[in-house]
This record gives C-alpha cells, structure tokens and sequence, in this order.
C-alpha cells in the first residue's frame, strides 16, 4: 500500500525529515524558496499534512483548494499565519510548538531588551565607522536594567520567563499588564504586580511585548501608547508583526519621545518600515528569537511529532502533543 504524503514547506533539519519518512511520502522544499500561495496550493494537490512556518498563510480559501488536507502542523508557538476557525470547520487539525522554546526567546527578549537599553548597537556601528577618537562622559549613556520597571504586555509562558530573569537576576520592579490576571502564586515566583495597560505604559522603564498577534492586539501599541511612555523609556518587541504600529514607533522614535527601541519582528516582514532603518536608537534584529540550534531543532521535532501523531501514526496516534483546536480529536 501507498503511504500518506506529507508536505514540509521550508528546508528543515534532514533527521526530522528522515523520521518523517519512517511512514509518509515526504515533499520538501529543499531550496527553501517562500511559496507562492498557488504554488502552496499545487504543493498541497494530495497531501494529508503539512509542516509550516510563519512563511505560509493556511486560510480557508487554501484549504477549499485542498479538501485532502486533514493535519497543519506550525513550526512556531505563534500561528496568525493560520485560520484556525475555518481548519476546525472543515475538520482540519493544526497543532504548534510552545513550551520548547521558551526559555530560549526569554533569553534574546532579554538580550534585546539590554542591548536596546545601553546602545550596543548604536556605539557598534559609530566604532565601525571610525568615530571612536577620544573618551566622553556622556559617550553612548544609556538606561540602567538592574532596579529598573520592567513593564510586561503579555504574561504567558515567554513573560514569566522574562520577568524572573528581571526580578531575580536583576533586581527589577515587575509590572505586567494581561487579559487575565495571573495567579497568586505564579505572580509570586515572577515578583510581578499587575497593573492595567495605561499604568503599564506610563510606570514602565523597559516595555517588552510578548502578546499573541490577533486582530484584538493589532496596533495595541500606537502612536497614542507611545505618548504615555517616559521619555527615557525602551520599548522591546519579540512578539509578531503588527502589534506595534511601526510607522508610529519610527516617529516616536526620531521625535526622541521615547528613547529606543528593540525590534525581532515587523509589519509586514521580512519588509521593514524604511523609516525604522533611518532612526539611529533602534536595534533590528531578524526575527531570531528563539533561533538556536537545540531551540530550532526541537521546535522542528515536536512539529514533526504532531503530525505523525495527527495523521494516526506512532505511539501518540490520533493524540498529538500541542494542539491548537483540540475538539477535532477523538476523545475514548
């Protein structure tokens, strides 16, 4: 008998492929070309599965064009690139990975968050150019991290991680603002306090954003936000796309209304705002975070692992680890 076909749309590591093909027929996009929606489609012509990214867009006009398709497994804990309602409609199942990256995208949050704060990048590239002659006192100040408020929008697993590296690696004042307030005993462990989002905006010395992209949280952070910072405050986005409005942080940004920023992710991308690349207080990273080997690798694993689960093979058959729209599964 035939086996199943499956899809991997991007160039992935070859042993998540080779234990793909322990029992699909497998496609990959070894050129790691970003496909076209039609070419997307073609690829998907007799598919029951598919390992995506961010780089593709399963919505529901792809999936009526591919009735045969029955799993969507995102290499990613974000899936805005997926129309989760229409998949559960049509009985298609998509899964992501959380929780395997985790500690890695606190890390670069962090990471991004002190580099933004202490002009790294900024000092870099005046030593590049040749500019570096002579020692000042004022020569790149920045804002201190240890002590300061750290403002978190968005508590989930990624701004726990961040807030106790804040709180008990550096002596930072916690605040957070989420949908949900937190429990009293994981608040506890972050040394974090909630506060609503205007409270979180004006008291915050570093805003790190870390909220899911939905169409509730685009543009939560415009040029109306912006206002409410300290003039000396830093903002750090490792979230998605779009839930910064770009065009108003660039202003804010070359009108010195806050002081810098710290960007992984843009509207739009890989296109950034070319206003964002005029601004000099603005380190622009590639959409990194969680981009270590181990992390990448194991995000790529548990992908992997949902769909042969999904699809009704190995010893998790029809239970995939980390669904997205667990009532499609067949509960004994």
């Amino acid at each position: 008998m035939s086996r199943p076909a499956v899809l991997v749309a991007r160039a992935i590591q070859p042993e998540v492929v080779a234990r793909l093909r322990e029992h699909f027929e497998v496609e990959v996009n070894s050129a790691d070309n970003v496909y076209t929606r039609d070419e997307l489609v073609a690829r998907l012509q007799g598919k029951l599965g598919v390992l995506t990214t961010g780089s593709e867009r399963i919505d529901d006009g792809v999936l009526a064009a591919c009735p045969g398709l029955r799993a969507v497994c995102n290499i990613a804990v974000g899936f805005n690139n997926l129309d989760v309602p229409a998949a559960t409609a049509r009985g298609v199942l998509c899964t992501n990975t959380p929780d395997v990256l985790t500690e890695t995208t606190a890390d670069f949050g962090f990471a991004l968050m002190m580099a933004t704060a202490r002009r790294i990048a900024e000092s870099e590239h005046f030593l590049r150019r040749g500019e570096w002659t002579k020692w000042a006192i004022d020569m790149f100040a920045g804002s201190d991290i240890h002590g300061a408020t750290l403002g978190i929008l968005g508590m989930g697993r990624i701004g726990q991680a961040i807030a106790r590296r804040g709180a008990h690696g550096f002596g930072m004042k916690v605040i957070y603002c989420n949908r949900t307030r937190l429990a009293p005993e994981i608040e506890a462990g972050c040394k974090a306090s909630h506060v609503s989002k205007e409270e979180l905006l004006r008291q915050a010395d570093h805003l790190v954003i870390v909220v899911p992209y939905s169409a509730a949280s685009h543009h939560a952070i415009g040029a109306a936000e912006l206002a409410l910072m300290k003039p000396t405050a830093t903002l750090t986005n490792i979230a998605r796309g779009g839930v910064v409005d770009d065009a108003a942080l660039a202003t804010a940004l070359a009108e010195k209304r806050i002081a810098a920023a710290g960007l992984d992710v843009f509207e739009g991308e890989p296109a950034v705002n070319p206003a964002l690349l005029q601004v000099p207080n603005v380190v622009l990273t590639p959409h990194i975070a969680s981009a270590t080997r181990a992390t990448r690798l194991a995000m790529a694993t548990l992908a992997a692992d949902n769909l042969i689960a999904a699809l009704g093979f190995g010893p998790q058959a029809g239970r995939p680890p980390t669904p997205i729209n667990p009532e499609l599964l067949k509960h004994p």
